[in-house]
């Protein structure tokens, strides 16, 4: 079968949507799952943004081995110089080159007039190619462009020497019909265009970013734009778990497949939503908890005659395990160990040392182990000790006083390079409490919350609570996540991990520039 590549955005489009920044190590460790899943091509940043953007741009390109690695870049010399020093360390670099086309984005945000706008599109592709042969160029806001007017941008980045057309609805104002007949009409139009790899770019401001993305697969593109968990600007984008499954179930329709390793999605969606610090709605499609739950009698009774009444996908074909091994405090290393390699987790002996320790410590306090406990104990405990956490402060002990009568009081000791300091504060409640009382110890910059959440990793009363704080500074977002039984313990864990990564950054960076805000392509 004829193949769609997936070129996944989330460590670009996703990323720079609020609430959703991530740390280097954050990233490679997105970039590893996308690695692992077949990802085609990973756009790993807009390296021009920032220094810390241009770093995780080349970490990621001299890092991952197994994908195209691109970086975003608007079409002056500048940033295509930058992107090219960024990705030049990768296996098969591209910079992806943009502009805007649509009269609104011409007139009111470049000032520029069409044949201006044609002009620079076709010197910036020639200016990108002679530093390397794979170059994307997205004719940003395409679904409001003038059809005319953007097959001339599209002939003449094609004649300049882009190798990939990215025609994105940037907005998420067209439909699905539209998206096709916009592909076919440029692939059938356009001089060259049998060269190049037409892709689509989708957003879900209407809802329909899926949709208008399988559309355009129908209509003749063969790359599509998208992100783990669909995150991105707004509404998001088209979401990497939605098309590749689509494409999958539906190939009687499509009679397309891609090179994604489906079994890899479940883990590369959690990945991501444990960094952001969010969870999955329930009937979030592919990946919410009761994607494959069924309550209704009529529906239970079919799928325990034949699966296939209700579903069209296992949970297996996206990595979600039935698990028959029970594991608890007598259960060995091996057991596991094995049991996480059947998860798709592939760990180093110190990594599997620091999951074993901490599963002992959660058996004292739970009976039985599930495979969502497993799964918390391993993102809390491998590729979590950043370097922005190693010089902060630890919790040493605390205790909480809190009645629906009194104020809540709360007294904290904390460790730094061997040294314990404890305070006490009051509070509207524990929580509050224990926050004023960190405060006081660690007196933090002002900040703001962004959020506070606490959701449990299973079922029953002795579940782990999951904490994510993030706390905002400096115009950037600092998460902390803590995992234990006891949810102040948890709360109080994740607020210093936030607070130790602002404390990082004003060390490392208290001279850096303002990031840029990288347009959406």
């Amino acid at each position: 079968m004829e193949q769609v590549k997936i070129f996944d955005t989330t460590l670009r489009d996703g990323e720079q949507s609020p609430g959703c920044s991530m740390n280097l190590r954050e990233k490679i460790e997105v970039a590893r799952c996308l690695e692992k899943m077949h990802v085609d091509i990973i756009e790993a940043g807009f390296a021009i943004a920032s220094p810390g953007d241009f770093e995780s741009v080349k970490t990621i390109s001299e890092t991952i081995r197994g994908c195209t690695i691109a970086s975003l870049a608007r079409s002056t010399p500048k940033d295509i110089d930058t992107a090219w020093e960024a990705v030049k360390g990768a296996a098969d670099p591209r910079i992806h080159v943009f502009i805007a086309t649509s009269p609104l984005h011409m007139e009111y945000k470049l000032k520029m007039s069409p044949e201006k706008v044609l002009e620079r599109a076709g010197e910036m592709v020639a200016y990108a190619k002679k530093y390397c042969s794979n170059i994307e160029f997205s004719a940003e806001d395409a679904t409001r462009s003038e059809p005319e007017f953007l097959r001339r941008v599209v002939e003449r980045a094609i004649a300049s020497g882009a190798t990939t057309i990215n025609l994105p609805d940037t907005v998420g104002y067209t439909t699905p019909g539209e998206m096709r007949e916009l592909i076919e009409d440029i692939k059938n139009n356009v001089k060259g265009a049998e060269n190049v790899i037409f892709s689509v770019h989708c957003h879900n401001d209407l809802g329909m970013a899926t949709a208008n993305a399988l559309a355009g697969v129908l209509g003749g593109a063969r790359q599509v734009e998208c992100t783990v968990n669909g995150l991105g600007e707004r509404a998001g984008n088209t979401s990497l778990e939605e098309i590749v499954m689509a494409i999958r179930t539906r190939q009687d329709v499509t009679g397309l497949t891609t090179g994604i390793d489906t079994t890899q999605i479940h883990r590369a969606s959690q990945t991501v939503y444990n960094i952001i610090g969010q969870t999955a709605p329930l009937n979030k499609p592919i990946v919410g908890k009761n994607a494959f739950a069924h309550e209704s009698g009529i529906h239970q009774h079919g799928v325990l005659a034949n699966k296939k009444t209700y579903e069209i996908m296992t949970p297996e074909s996206v990595g979600i395990h039935v698990n028959n091994l029970v594991l608890g405090k007598h259960s060995g290393r091996h057991a596991v160990g094995q049991r996480l390699e059947e998860l798709g987790f592939k760990l180093s002996k110190e990594e599997l040392d620091r999951c074993f320790d901490e599963f002992k410590i959660v058996c004292d306090k739970k009976k039985n182990i599930t495979d969502a406990d497993l799964e918390a104990i391993v993102t809390h405990n491998t590729n979590i000790v950043y370097e922005d956490e190693a010089e902060g402060y630890k919790l040493d002990w605390f205790q909480m006083s809190t009645s629906n009568f009194t104020t809540a009081t709360c007294t904290v000791s904390l460790e730094k390079d061997g040294e314990k300091k404890q305070d006490v504060a009051l509070g509207d409640g524990p929580i509050d409490a224990a926050y004023n009382a960190i405060d006081a110890i660690i007196q933090p910059s002002a900040h703001s919350f962004d959020i506070f959440n606490i959701h449990s990793i299973s079922e029953g009363k002795d579940t782990l609570g999951d904490v994510t704080v993030k706390v905002n500074a400096y115009d950037r977002t600092f998460t902390g996540r803590g995992l234990s039984t006891d949810i102040m313990e948890a709360s109080i864990n994740a607020y210093l991990k936030a607070l130790n990564r602002m404390a990082a950054y004003e060390r490392k960076h208290s001279n850096e520039a303002a990031p840029i805000k990288a347009t959406e392509a």
